[in-house]
């Protein structure tokens, strides 16, 4: 697989602050590659320079091997397309914004409804034409700004926090586009996020950037359970438990963490741990779980946090577990504070740090 952007050495100030430090980085043709950090990591700053908005202060960027100078970066920016954190519409219909990129480019009334059309059902907005773009909801202005974007088929699409702030019904809908799009289409997406486990459903390779730095590039999966201390303060990691590991005849590691509890994992590792388990990977019910999850535990709330469409709810089960589920679950099962609850975990998604 050939590259099609390269980045070497680039950095880049303002004034005094160093925002990138020699950068160095190939993304592949039709691949979803992730920038990974928290904010202030660069992110957004090096996205900018491989659309061509910015210039880096020093470095080189080559784009199908040809380095990116004055004689050719405009025909690069018409080869990428950014999508901000902040969706940016104007106040005129869904139809009138997705068709101002299209007439720059001097498509005609013909193709620009063609093409209209196809992304609007790309993106699941059939009929939304000529209403309001600014008057949708957050999540759908964002997916109206994917759909200007695909419209123009660029052959590199870059999109800044795409599913910042917006409700998981329209995350879901907006994963399943890049999903299909990237391999339907082979466009090659570069995707800044903050969210690990986003990178690791979408990307084939992701970039962890901490402080203007790349401190690893991989597999989603292999930075995930990269040993690093520099990793673990970044994600803010919650159910993070230590103990001492067995293996198993099975091939599975039986980790005794206190208190009782002994938590079963999906690698092969004695002595010391450290593992952690996502709060979305872990079941809840108010009845016992029949699962074939290695792992199940009954306990008790003691803590709810109403964060609008989702719910954590902490979960005394011998350890204290932090336990995420959605709004509509929480009301349908009547949850509150000392309830009696049953949480269930596979051994796969029980993580080394």
């Amino acid at each position: 697989m050939s590259s099609i952007i390269e980045l070497e050495d680039i950095s880049k100030t303002y004034g005094n602050n160093i925002v990138l430090k020699q950068i160095n980085l190939k993304i592949q043709e039709g691949e979803v590659f992730s920038l990974l950090g928290p904010n202030g990591a660069g992110k957004t700053t090096l996205l900018r320079i491989m659309a061509s908005i910015e210039k880096p202060s020093s470095g080189i960027i080559r784009f199908r091997s040809a380095k990116v100078d004055e004689g050719n970066i405009n025909q690069v920016r018409l080869n990428t397309t950014m999508i901000f954190q902040k969706t940016a519409l104007f106040s005129t219909s869904v139809y009138k914004n997705i068709a101002y990129g299209l007439k720059l480019r001097g498509c005609s009334r013909r193709e620009t409804d063609e093409k209209i059309k196809e992304v609007m059902k790309t993106v699941r907005l059939e009929g939304y034409e000529n209403r309001p773009a600014k008057k949708l909801s957050g999540g759908e202005q964002q997916r109206v700004a994917l759909a200007r974007a695909l419209a123009l088929d660029a052959d590199v699409l870059l999109l800044d926090e795409p599913m910042a702030n917006i409700d998981p019904k329209n995350v879901s809908i907006i994963e399943d586009v890049l999903s299909r799009v990237n391999k339907e289409k082979k466009t090659t997406m570069v995707i800044a996020t903050h969210n690990m486990f986003q990178a690791e459903t979408l990307a084939q390779r992701a970039a962890l950037m901490l402080e203007g730095k790349i401190v690893k590039v991989g597999a989603p999966q292999e930075i995930f359970t990269w040993p690093s201390k520099l990793l673990a303060n970044y994600v803010k990691l919650e159910n993070v438990f230590s103990g001492f590991s067995k293996v198993t005849k099975e091939g599975t590691s039986l980790v005794d963490v206190g208190d009782g509890l002994q938590i079963e994992a999906a690698f092969e590792k004695a002595g010391n741990v450290t593992v952690f388990v996502r709060p979305e990977d872990i079941l809840l019910s108010s009845n016992p779980i029949v699962s074939s999850a290695r792992n199940s535990f009954e306990g008790r709330i003691i803590q709810i946090s109403d964060l609008g469409p989702i719910v954590k709810l902490k979960v005394k089960a011998g350890k204290n577990f932090i336990v995420q589920i959605t709004k509509r679950s929480f009301n349908e099962m009547q949850l509150n504070v000392e309830a009696k609850v049953f949480i269930a975990f596979k051994a796969s998604s029980v993580h080394a740090v």
